[in-house]
């Protein structure tokens, strides 16, 4: 039987607990629920727009920082760079974190944006729009495992799942920035 490293933990893999995954997804299904919910059911409280009017701004202005935070993580793993990816990581998730936070804050006030069906940039916006959607709903539990399994010192499973949410959640702060460019250039 070998011993731990102190650098590469345990020589045998730790066990995930399925509880946990299942917490996860648990979490994130609720999260997408609550956010389906206020774009589709929920009557916005502010509709004439005049409270926190500002807030798609902060939102691109947010996944934009996430995004330059994921690709600084990104350069400092492939240079391994461990506490500067764990840094940069740690960043891009604050920005991602509190981008839903004021998203959630957004669609509570004002609801939908609305996007022209008859303007010509309509068959580039919703493809774009839909891509975001449906990837979103997805990242939230990939970066919540990733995230677990690099805290937990899983990081053979923290690679492997890695190579796919790094991608998602990239396209999804990146798209989240185009959206918005897109609705304010529209308006």
């Amino acid at each position: 039987m070998t011993k731990p490293s102190r650098i590469s933990g345990p020589a045998e893999p730790l066990r995930t607990p399925p509880a946990i995954i299942a917490a996860i997804i648990l979490v994130s299904a609720a999260a997408s629920a609550l956010i389906c919910w206020l774009v589709y059911f929920h009557a916005p409280t502010d509709v004439s727009g005049t409270q926190l009017h500002f807030l798609p701004a902060v939102n691109a202005v947010l996944n934009a920082f996430a995004a330059v935070a994921l690709l600084f993580g990104l350069y400092y793993i492939t240079h391994d760079a461990i506490r500067q990816h764990r840094a940069s990581m740690f960043t891009a998730f604050f920005f991602s974190s509190i981008f839903l936070v004021s998203y959630l804050t957004n669609f509570t006030l004002h609801g939908e944006t609305k996007f022209d069906r008859f303007n010509p940039w309509w068959p580039v916006y919703w493809p774009i729009l839909a891509s975001h959607i449906v990837l979103s709903i997805f990242a939230l539990p990939m970066i919540l495992i990733t995230f677990f399994f690099a805290l937990t010192g899983r990081f053979p499973a923290h690679r492997k799942l890695a190579k796919w949410t790094f991608p998602v959640w990239l396209y999804v702060s990146v798209t989240g920035v185009i959206v918005y460019l897109m609705q304010a250039a529209c308006r």
